[in-house]
């Protein structure tokens, strides 16, 4: 099992760049990513982890701007995004900078994407939370088309163009995995249906034979080969009991999460979690 990391990148955080170094140099597998474009300062939308909205949020770096940083200063760091709001992006502009950072790392881009859940945010880009992972859905497929295709075209209710030509082409064919954050039957149902792997968060009681069960029963179901879906888990425990659960029950990745600390915390934190790459 590869052990990951995600981090908030934020404009008072420790630098990509040399976050991802640290990263490679120390052994873990990869480096993911949130994305928000703005936090509006209505709060309709209560945060899901309770209480106020961390700091953090409203100051992250564009996903892909923070990645190809880090892309720059690694050869080996798998660079993902954890989670990619594809329900507040243009689908064409998305398609061109996954490709272009996954082409220029070498292969190492790992598309994290989810449906959001700040209504007042997904709103001030035209999106609605009610059809937001129909959205999601097309804009994805038409993405997939954009990648495989030489000239692509996709015609849905919510994207729609005719034959076009983009490059360039991801390195990794016929695209970057694709792996949907959630963990409902609704999330498992699409990533059986469009995706390449799934991005569960590893909540109070999360078990790892029982998710990769329903998993590989959904898949079995709708005629898809469960081996041929990776499940990495977001902000998995940083206890090597836990991460031994999950490797025996055969779970691909975990990613451990770096807290919004210092330059020189972060790197002790990292320091602090070697113990668990050993396992």
């Amino acid at each position: 099992m590869k052990i990951g990391v995600f981090y908030f990148p934020t404009d008072y955080g420790i630098d990509p760049g040399e976050l991802g170094e640290a990263l490679e140099e120390r052994g873990f597998d990869s480096l993911f990513v949130p994305e928000h474009t703005h936090i509006p300062t209505s709060r309709r939308s209560p945060f899901p982890g309770g209480g106020e909205l961390p700091r953090r949020y409203a100051h992250t770096h564009d996903p892909f701007v923070a990645l190809s940083f880090a892309a720059a200063r690694t050869t080996r760091l798998r660079l993902g995004t954890g989670i990619l709001l594809v329900p507040q992006r243009d689908p064409i502009i998305t398609a061109k900078s996954v490709a272009s950072l996954d082409r220029m790392s070498g292969g190492r881009f790992l598309f994290g994407i989810g449906g959001g859940w700040n209504v007042e945010e997904m709103e001030n880009h035209g999106a609605t939370y009610a059809t937001r992972f129909k959205v999601m859905e097309e804009r994805v497929r038409a993405m997939q088309a954009l990648w495989s295709g030489e000239a692509a075209e996709f015609h849905g209710e919510h994207v729609n163009f005719d034959p076009v030509w983009m490059y360039p082409k991801p390195l990794q064919r016929p695209w970057p995995p694709v792996l949907l954050g959630g963990e409902t039957d609704h999330t498992l149902r699409r990533v059986v249906d469009f995706c390449d792997g799934w991005f569960p968060r590893a909540g109070r009681g999360f078990d790892p034979v029982a998710a990769l069960g329903r998993l590989h029963t959904m898949a079995e179901r709708k005629g898809r080969d469960p081996k041929g879906l990776q499940t990495i888990v977001f902000r998995a425990p940083p206890e090597a009991a836990a991460l031994a659960a999950y490797r025996e029950a055969g779970i691909d990745g975990a990613l451990l999460e770096i807290p919004d600390l210092s330059r020189d915390e972060i790197l002790r934190t990292l320091d602090g979690f070697l113990p668990l790459l050993r396992g």
